[in-house]
C-alpha cells in the first residue's frame, strides 16, 4: 500500500509540474490541426480562382497542409520537453536518405509540375513526346498517359518527356501539307504544274490564305521534282493528303503524265569459250 501510495505521489507531482505542458500541447495539436486544415482550404480556393490545373491544385493543397502539420507536431513536442533540435537533424537526415532513394521519381515529380505549369500540350492534343507519338489521355504528376495511333496506352515518365523534343502536332490551328511529286523528263512540266494547280483549287478545304505553293524543286536521277505544298485546317490534314494523292495520281494517269520509279538496266555479255 505505501508503494501503491508512493506511485500516486510521483503521478500527481508529475502532473502538477508537467501538465500545464502537456495541456498546452495537446490545445496546440487540437486547434494547430483546425488551423492548417483552414489553410489547407485557402489555398485551394485561391489556387481555384487562377484557373490552375486541378492536379496541381491537388498537390500544392496536400504539400501546405503536410507542411503545416509537421510544424505543428514539432511545436507541440518542444511544448512537452522534447527536444526537437536532435529530432529535426533526424527527420532532416532521414529526408536526404529518402531523396537520394527516390530522385528518380522526384525528377519525374518536378518535371510532372513543369508540365502542368508551361503547359507544352494538353489532354487530347496530338504529340510525339518521350519517343512516343499518339494522343495525350492523362498528365499525372509521375507520369503521362498517351494513345498510340494503333491504340496501345504508353506510360511515359514526365522527366522523359521534358529532357528530349515535344512536338505538338495540333497546337497551330492549320498545317502545310508537303508533297513531292516526281514526273517524266519526257513530259511537260508546265502541264503538270497546271493540273496539280487545279487539283489544289477543286478541294474547298484546301486554304486559301497562305496560297498554296507549286514548284519545280529539283532535277531528280530519275525523275523532275514538283513541290506541291497546300496549307489546311489541322483536323482535315491527313484526309485532304490522302485524297490529295489519290486524285493526282488518277488524273495524271487520265492525262499520260508518267510517275516515274527507278529502274536498272542490267546487259549481259557472254565471252566466248576457249
Amino acid at each position: 500500500m505505501d508503494q501503491y501510495s508512493e506511485y500516486v505521489n510521483l503521478a500527481r507531482e508529475w502532473f502538477l509540474t508537467n501538465g500545464p505542458n502537456l495541456l498546452a500541447a495537446v490545445a496546440i495539436l487540437v486547434f494547430g490541426r483546425w488551423l492548417v486544415q483552414w489553410i489547407a482550404v485557402l489555398v485551394r480556393k485561391a489556387l481555384s480562382r487562377s484557373m490552375m490545373d486541378v492536379t496541381l491544385i491537388h498537390f500544392l493543397e496536400k504539400l501546405v497542409y503536410y507542411t503545416l502539420l509537421i510544424a505543428v507536431f514539432i511545436a507541440a513536442a518542444d511544448q512537452v520537453g522534447i527536444k526537437t533540435t536532435s529530432f529535426l537533424a533526424i527527420l532532416g537526415a532521414a529526408g536526404l536518405a529518402v531523396g537520394l532513394a527516390l530522385k528518380d521519381s522526384l525528377s519525374n515529380f518536378a518535371s510532372g509540375v513543369m508540365l502542368i505549369l508551361f503547359k507544352p500540350f494538353k489532354v487530347g492534343d496530338a504529340v510525339t513526346a518521350g519517343g512516343v507519338s499518339g494522343t495525350v489521355v492523362r498528365i499525372d504528376i509521375f507520369h503521362t498517359i498517351i494513345n498510340t495511333w494503333d491504340n496501345q496506352k504508353i506510360i511515359v515518365p514526365n522527366s522523359k518527356i521534358t529532357t528530349e523534343i515535344i512536338t505538338n502536332i495540333n497546337a497551330n490551328p492549320s498545317r502545310r501539307i508537303d508533297l513531292t511529286i516526281g514526273i517524266s523528263y519526257d513530259d511537260d512540266v508546265r502541264e503538270a504544274k497546271s493540273v496539280l494547280q487545279q487539283l489544289v483549287q477543286e478541294d474547298q478545304r484546301i486554304l486559301a490564305d497562305p496560297a498554296p505553293k507549286i514548284a519545280l524543286a529539283e532535277f531528280g536521277d530519275s525523275s523532275i521534282h514538283i513541290v506541291v505544298r497546300p496549307w489546311v485546317n489541322t483536323a482535315e490534314y491527313w484526309d485532304v493528303r490522302f485524297d490529295l494523292l489519290d486524285r493526282i495520281k488518277q488524273v495524271f494517269d487520265e492525262r499520260n503524265i508518267t510517275i516515274p520509279y527507278p529502274q536498272r538496266d542490267v546487259h549481259l555479255y557472254q565471252h566466248p569459250v576457249e
